[in-house]
C-alpha cells in the first residue's frame, strides 16, 4: 500500500462544528494506524461567507481536542496551498479539460430562468434538478459566447442512462441511477470552483487515498466518481460515517443541540471527554470499553469496527463521561489547574468585578450575582421568561429572533450586542423591558442580574446562545410550521402588529 493520506475539508462560514472533530478524529485514527498523514484542507471558495476568524475558531478548536494534523494552512510543502481559494487555477484548468472532452458544458440560464425550471419540473412533478437544456448549444457557439462574456456557470455532463456503483468500505455496494443525479454546477459565474470540482481536484492532486466522511455526502459520490473518470484519475477508498443525530432522530443541528466544540470548551466539559464521546459516536472498541484515549483508540483501530448506524448525541451521556474523567483521572491539584485555565482567571473576574463594583455590600455579594457565568446548567421556571401582558408563544418566537440575529452579527461586544437586541425589539414593537426580561431569565436564571448586555457580552456567544435556546426548549419550542413562517416573516422584516397599550 503506498502512504495513507487522509483529510478534512471545513469550510471557514460559520463556528467550529463537533461534526468537523468527530470526523477529524476518525481520519487521524485511520492515519496514525497506518503510519499515514493527515491533511486540514480549508474549503474557503464560498467567498460572501468565509471569513478568517471562522477558519481560525476551526483551527483553535481542532488544537484544543488534541486532534493536530501533519499538512495544513500555514505550512509550506509540495502539497500547498491550502486553503481552496488559493488554488483557482487548478480547478479552471480541470473544467477547461472537461469541456473540451464534453463531460461538461457551460450553462447561460439566469436566476430567473432557473426559478422557471423549478416551477416547471415541480408541477411536471420531475424533480427539482436542473433539465440539461443547454447541453444542447453547440461547443462553438458557446465558447463564443463566454468569450464575449455572457454570464454562465459550468455543469457537470451527467449521463442520462445507466448506474453509478460505488465500493463503499462500510456500508457496502451503492447503486445509484444515474437519471436521480443532478447536472451538478463545478464552476461558478465568479470563477470559483464548488466543492464538488475543488473537493475532486485538490483529493487528486494532494495524493489523498481515503475519503472518511459522513453519509451525508453519499448523494454526491455519483458527481464525483463521474468526475475522476472524466479526469482519467483513480479514485480513494471512501468510507462514510454515521451521521450524528438529536436526540428526536433529526440530523445534529443548532436548533435542538448546541453545535459549536467552542460551547463544549466555555461550558467546562474536557477535551479528553468530548474526544471519547465523539469516539463511542461512530467506533465500537474490541473490549466494549466507553471510556478511552485517541491513543488507545489508535492502537486497536480496525475499520470494519466503524459503524454504519447513525448515533444520538446525548448530551447527558455527555456529562456522564465527562464525570468519569474528572474523578477517575484527575487529582485536586489537576482540578484547579483546570479551572483556572477554563474561566476561573482574570480574563472573567476582572470584567466582572468592574460591572459589580457599584453594586456590592460585601465581598461575599460577588459571587453568588455572578455565579451564571460559571454555570453549566441551571432551569428556571416557565412562567419567569414570559413579559407581562405577552404569552409564551409570543416570548418564544421572539428569543428565536433573537438568536437569528446574533447569528448574522459576527461582532460581539456590549456595544454590539445592545444594537441587536435593541433592533429585534423594533421590529417586534416591544418595550426595551419586555425584551430584557426573558433574556435576563435565559441568561442568569433569575428575573435581575448585572447589567445585560455587558454579562452576554462576557459569557460569550456560544454559551449566550445555548441559554437562549433552552428557555425556548423550556417554554414549550416551536413547530416547524411556525418557525418556517416566522422565518419567513423575520427575513422580511414585518415581525408583529403594533403592541397594545
Amino acid at each position: 500500500m503506498s502512504e495513507v493520506r487522509v483529510r478534512i475539508a471545513p469550510s471557514p462560514t460559520g463556528d467550529p462544528h463537533v461534526g468537523t472533530a468527530y470526523i477529524a478524529l476518525f481520519n487521524i485514527a485511520f492515519a496514525r494506524k497506518h503510519g499515514g498523514r493527515f491533511l486540514v484542507r480549508i474549503d474557503d471558495t464560498d467567498q460572501t461567507r468565509s471569513r478568517p476568524e471562522y477558519e481560525k475558531g476551526i483551527l483553535d478548536s481542532l488544537n484544543w481536542l488534541g486532534l493536530t494534523w501533519d499538512e495544513g494552512p500555514g505550512m509550506d510543502n509540495d502539497w500547498g496551498p491550502f486553503r481552496q481559494s488559493e488554488r483557482t487555477e487548478h480547478y479552471r484548468e480541470a473544467a477547461k479539460r472537461l469541456l473540451e472532452s464534453g463531460h461538461a458544458y457551460r450553462c447561460f440560464c439566469s436566476s430567473e430562468d432557473l426559478e422557471r425550471i423549478r416551477i416547471e419540473r415541480a408541477q411536471m412533478k420531475l424533480g427539482r434538478g436542473y433539465d440539461g437544456r443547454c447541453r444542447k448549444i453547440d461547443p462553438e457557439e458557446s465558447g463564443r459566447r463566454a468569450e464575449a462574456g455572457e454570464a454562465h456557470v459550468v455543469r457537470l455532463a451527467v449521463p442520462q442512462e445507466g448506474d453509478c456503483r460505488l465500493q463503499d468500505e462500510i456500508r457496502g455496494e451503492i447503486v445509484t441511477p444515474f437519471k436521480e443525479v443532478d447536472d451538478q454546477i463545478l464552476m461558478k459565474s465568479d470563477g470559483f470552483p464548488t466543492y464538488h470540482l475543488a473537493n475532486v481536484v485538490d483529493d487528486h492532486r494532494m495524493r489523498i487515498t481515503h475519503v472518511i466522511r459522513g453519509r451525508e455526502w453519499i448523494s454526491s459520490v455519483p458527481k464525483h466518481l463521474l468526475l475522476y473518470q472524466a479526469l482519467e484519475w483513480e479514485p480513494p477508498c471512501f468510507y462514510h460515517m454515521p451521521l450524528l443525530l438529536n436526540p428526536d432522530g433529526t440530523k445534529l443541528s443548532k436548533r435542538k443541540n448546541p453545535t459549536s466544540i467552542r460551547y463544549y470548551q466555555q461550558a467546562g466539559y474536557l477535551p479528553e471527554a468530548l474526544l471519547n464521546f465523539l469516539g463511542m459516536m461512530g467506533y465500537s472498541r474490541p473490549g466494549g470499553e466507553e471510556k478511552f484515549s485517541l491513543e488507545e483508540l489508535i492502537s486497536d483501530f480496525e475499520p470494519k469496527r466503524l459503524h454504519s448506524s447513525d448515533a444520538v448525541f446525548d448530551i447527558q451521556k455527555l456529562r456522564w463521561l465527562n464525570g468519569r474523567y474528572l474523578r477517575e483521572d484527575l487529582t485536586p491539584e489537576d482540578l484547579y489547574q483546570r479551572l483556572t485555565n477554563w474561566r476561573m482567571n482574570e480574563s472573567l473576574w476582572k470584567p466582572m468585578a468592574e460591572l459589580m463594583l457599584t453594586r456590592m455590600e460585601t465581598l461575599g455579594d460577588f459571587v453568588p450575582s455572578v455565579a451564571f457565568t460559571l454555570a453549566d446548567d441551571f432551569e428556571s421556571p416557565a412562567e419567569d421568561f414570559v413579559p407581562k401582558k405577552r404569552t409564551p408563544e409570543e416570548t418564544v418566537q421572539f428569543l428565536q429572533t433573537i438568536l437569528w440575529a446574533f447569528e448574522e452579527d459576527d461582532a460581539w461586544d456590549k456595544e454590539n450586542v445592545q444594537k441587536t437586541i435593541e433592533r429585534v425589539t423594533e421590529l417586534w414593537n416591544w418595550k426595551i423591558r419586555e425584551a430584557t426580561a426573558p433574556l435576563f431569565v435565559a441568561i442568569m436564571g433569575k428575573k435581575v442580574g448585572p447589567p445585560l448586555y455587558d454579562s452576554i457580552a462576557i459569557l460569550g456567544k456560544d454559551l449566550s446562545r445555548a441559554r437562549i435556546l433552552k428557555g425556548i426548549v423550556q417554554l414549550g419550542d416551536i413547530s416547524k410550521k411556525k418557525l418556517r413562517k416566522l422565518e419567513k416573516r423575520w427575513k422580511s422584516g414585518t415581525l408583529a402588529p403594533p403592541a397594545s397599550s
